[in-house]
């Protein structure tokens, strides 16, 4: 059995090597798993090989090669990094919605079934739930590789990103992103929220893409990626 650190180092070379082909470097790793050094990585790396989990190939740099995945993340299409999207509900006084059926995905019509995860609040966070509450059809070439979900989308804090209250967002699952992409973050695993990530220094930084609000800063332990936007959708009525 894999320790929370070692699964989620696997899972994370697994979802960078599926979405660049390839190995993120130490430093990345380090920088995800919120490491103070190196060192830890090298020790999780070894941990990996010695179950079976990874191999490192001589004579080239970075070079991994994930050889198996945890038996509960390969059974499901949901990536298992002690995750499933926490996302908000979007009112305080909202009644939690049913439990999250099992995710389907069909491709037909150059199209793949995706779940929707609820709503989240692109506005002041609130209370994060889990819900599965139904299942959309998107386009193929927006989703791309890799695991994704949807969110309906409540509040104005990113107008100025062009997404709007009442807009579905497509979600690629990943617990990292670079400065300037706009993600679901997690705040204190109790808040989840829909923000451009900035770093500033050693802190993460939420931007909201709204004058009306303000930017939110957080210690690197305080917040948890769970995703960055890779496409919207919006109906006209």
């Amino acid at each position: 059995m894999l320790t929370r650190k070692q699964q989620e180092l696997l899972l994370f070379i697994h979802e960078r090597m599926k979405e660049s082909g390839v190995p993120p470097s130490f430093d990345e790793m380090k920088d995800a798993l919120d490491l103070a050094s190196k060192s830890g990585i090298h020790r999780l790396i070894t941990a990996l090989e010695e179950r079976g989990f990874i191999r490192r190939l001589p004579n080239r740099a970075r070079a991994l090669e994930v050889i198996k995945l945890p038996e509960a993340y390969s059974a499901s299409l949901q990536p298992k990094r002690g995750f499933s999207p926490s996302v908000i509900q979007g009112s305080r006084d909202a009644a939690p919605a049913p439990a999250a059926k099992p995710v389907t995905a069909s491709n037909e019509n150059n199209s793949v079934s995706i779940p929707v995860m609820g709503r989240i609040a692109a506005g002041v966070p609130i209370s994060a739930i889990q819900n599965n509450t139904h299942d959309i059809s998107v386009p193929l070439e927006m989703v791309g590789s890799g695991e994704h979900y949807a969110l309906e989308v409540r509040g104005d804090s990113m107008i100025e990103a062009g997404i709007l209250d009442g807009d579905t967002v497509i979600i690629r699952n990943t617990n990292s992103a670079s400065p300037g992409e706009i993600v679901v973050a997690l705040v204190d695993d109790e808040e989840a929220t829909l923000k451009r990530f900035r770093r500033k220094g050693a802190s993460i930084a939420l931007e909201a893409a709204n004058p009306a609000y303000e930017t939110r800063i957080f210690g690197p332990d305080r917040v948890k990626i769970q995703g960055k936007l890779v496409g919207l959708i919006r109906r006209y009525h």
